[in-house]
């Protein structure tokens, strides 16, 4: 199967298609622009999920569900968001179908035009502010900390699997706060949590950065974002976390009373990521054998393959494997036995390579009598025979022992690939070899977008760590406090 697949270095965007769909993660559905993800693909998903809304619930966030539907009006409240998003709108003018008078199938039934038009959902920040005007009166109903789980559509012509389809899913948290220095440190706070996820959970290293104001979210003050190194040298954004300011408070004139009885604005922030971070999870650690999984994240890490000649070999086999498998589940260790017996060995072998197991645990006939066992780490594809006595803590440490690996092995690639750039030659040829570029840039959005359409390559953000440095913008010349991340992105 492996060999079907096209190599990263022949043609990188081949690659990362057939591997989406020969390891059955997701494939493209009759409608357009949208995709199917199929089950061992959601099964990832749904452990990203699990585990980022433990993370939210564990900073007091709870969740809702609002609706698919925003009235048009609603958009047109808040300037700066509807211009963002209105290109990429769906809309719903019509509420029934009739028999088609003219012959066979369906038409729009012209007489069940909406009095006012729908919007499918691109993003909810305006149908939950227009909620919250009934739930806030008081200083006493904030903070509200809510996270909804859903699907939105964005209208997009040039797809791909997960990275950008028309609809998607994802999460997206949106509160409320009293004060403006509550709302900056809540979006502070999630950014944080988007980036502790990443790299103790998807392995992927990245940097945390403020965009700059071409790049920010529509109708927020300040989008805080972290930026992942894809093995192509292309950026993605990973998640991003917005202060919105009073912005929306003000379009639904959502008000509270504070301590000493005075009407105020309330504070607002939203932060998301999506399914795009499975794209993100593919093309950080797999090869040209499928996916590299990081344990944390893989449906099971570990799969047993009895290898025999016999059923009196198999049931022997099987009762080993059934206490490894008890032991292991033990500890926590999600695990599946493969004795399926229409299919064999090397093909089962070259199967979980495909979709990124982890460890593989091969056991025989003579494995039993030696008291030992196969392993196979998919992450360096090396194997060794080891004792059956004590397989439980062996791959306990092992899986470890990979997510660590694959995380360092995505950092020393960011490192290689990140590189400090002086001036517009050097950013010209420098932009071609893929990566980060660190470059002064004169804080003009016109200088931004005369590199944007020079070279293709954006602002992918304002490192927050990033030190005063005094220099000089490598376009235009202008002075400059500091160096930002330029990059091609996905």
């Amino acid at each position: 199967m492996a060999k079907e697949l096209t190599s990263r270095e022949e043609n990188y965007s081949q690659w990362y298609n057939d591997l989406v769909i020969k390891a059955d993660l997701a494939e493209n559905s009759a409608v357009r622009g949208c995709m199917v993800i199929k089950p061992y693909g959601y099964a990832i998903w749904e452990k990203m999920r699990d585990e980022l809304d433990r993370m939210f619930k564990e900073t007091g966030h709870v969740n809702a569900y609002f609706p698919l539907f925003i009235p048009k009006s609603f958009l047109s409240k808040e300037a700066d968001h509807v211009e963002g998003f209105a290109k990429e709108c769906a809309v719903v003018t019509h509420y029934r179908l009739k028999n088609n008078p003219e012959g066979t199938g369906v038409v729009v039934d012209p007489e069940a035009k909406l009095e006012e038009e729908l919007i499918v959902r691109p993003t909810s920040e305006t149908i939950i502010w227009s909620t919250y005007k009934n739930w806030i009166q008081s200083y006493r109903d904030l903070p509200i900390l809510c996270n909804q789980w859903a699907n939105v559509v964005r209208w997009e012509m040039r797809t791909r699997l997960f990275l950008r389809t028309a609809e998607f899913l994802w999460q997206e948290g949106h509160t409320a706060h009293a004060t403006e220095q509550e709302a900056i440190e809540e979006a502070q706070r999630m950014l944080e949590v988007y980036a502790d996820f990443a790299e103790n959970y998807m392995a992927v290293p990245v940097i945390k950065g403020v965009k700059s104001a071409n790049e920010r979210f529509a109708g927020a003050l300040d989008t805080y974002c972290i930026e992942a190194l894809m093995q192509d040298g292309k950026a993605l954004q990973a998640g991003t976390s917005h202060f919105l300011g009073q912005n929306f408070a003000k379009a639904f004139d959502v008000k509270f009373a504070n301590k000493e009885g005075k009407e105020e604005l309330v504070w607002a922030t939203s932060w998301g990521v999506s399914t795009r971070l499975m794209g993100a999870l593919i093309m950080s650690h797999s090869d040209d054998n499928g996916l590299v999984l990081p344990p944390k994240l893989a449906p099971f890490q570990v799969v047993i393959v009895p290898i025999y000649k016999t059923e009196e070999q198999l049931t022997m086999i099987n009762e080993k494997a059934n206490s490894i498998i008890k032991s292991l589940k033990s500890l926590g260790i999600r695990v599946k036995y493969d004795n399926n017996d229409t299919k064999k060995p090397g093909w089962k072998f070259a199967e979980y390579e495909l979709k990124g197991v982890p460890v593989r645990l091969a056991i025989g006939a003579r494995d039993l009598e030696n008291g030992t066992i196969e392993v196979a780490r998919r992450d360096t594809l090396s194997k060794e025979t080891v004792s059956i006595e004590g397989i439980d803590q062996y791959i306990l440490h092992l899986l470890e022992d990979i997510q660590k690996n694959i995380f360092q092995i995505a950092l020393e690639r960011r490192r290689k690939f990140t590189r400090k750039v002086d001036s517009w030659e050097e950013f010209k040829t420098e932009i071609e070899k893929g990566g980060l570029l660190l470059c002064h840039w004169d804080g003009t959005p016109e200088t931004e977008e005369k590199i944007k359409e020079e070279t293709k390559a954006t602002i992918r953000c304002i490192p927050l760590d990033a030190e005063e440095e005094s220099g000089i913008c490598v376009y235009s010349g202008k002075p400059s406090t500091r160096r930002v991340v330029f990059a091609r992105a996905y």
